[in-house]
């Protein structure tokens, strides 16, 4: 089932210092707690960047394995890397400068040619990824 057109709502709830409780619109989906990294927060659980990351790999995972098992290729495990680098702009604010993923797939080597064209079609399925690279149009609202 399709979640186009529908809008994906996430709650947070202010817990403490920096932490949040994010509360996601799927029955039975657990809560997710977001804090900064120390000195600001107190690393009780990911920051935003690390999550956006994360959302990044794991969508480029996910995009690449659905291929290699629609091109009937048995996926025995993958692993997944993903480095991110905050730099500062012109303005000295920090931002995230880059995000370099390496995804590991364990094939049988006689699939390889399979492998090869997931290679070359995975990443335009991969709905995070895309939409950071092509800049997401973000609205803010403060009451």
């Amino acid at each position: 089932m399709s979640e186009e057109g529908k809008p994906i709502h996430i709650d947070l709830e202010f817990l403490e210092g920096y932490q949040f409780k994010a509360r996601f619109d799927v029955e039975g989906m657990p809560d997710l707690v977001v804090d900064e990294t120390a000195p600001l927060g107190e690393n009780r659980g990911p920051n935003p960047a690390r999550l956006l990351a994360a959302s990044a790999a794991v969508c480029l995972s996910a995009s690449l394995l659905f291929c290699l098992r629609k091109a009937r290729t048995e996926v025995k495990g993958m692993s997944t890397k993903v480095e991110t680098t905050l730099t500062r702009n012109n303005q000295g604010r920090l931002r995230i400068g880059g995000i370099r993923v390496k995804i590991s797939p364990q094939v049988d080597a006689s699939m390889q040619e399979r492998v090869e064209r997931c290679k070359e079609l995975f990443e335009d399925f991969c709905v995070v990824t895309q939409s950071i690279r092509q800049g997401i149009p973000v609205e803010v609202e403060v009451e």
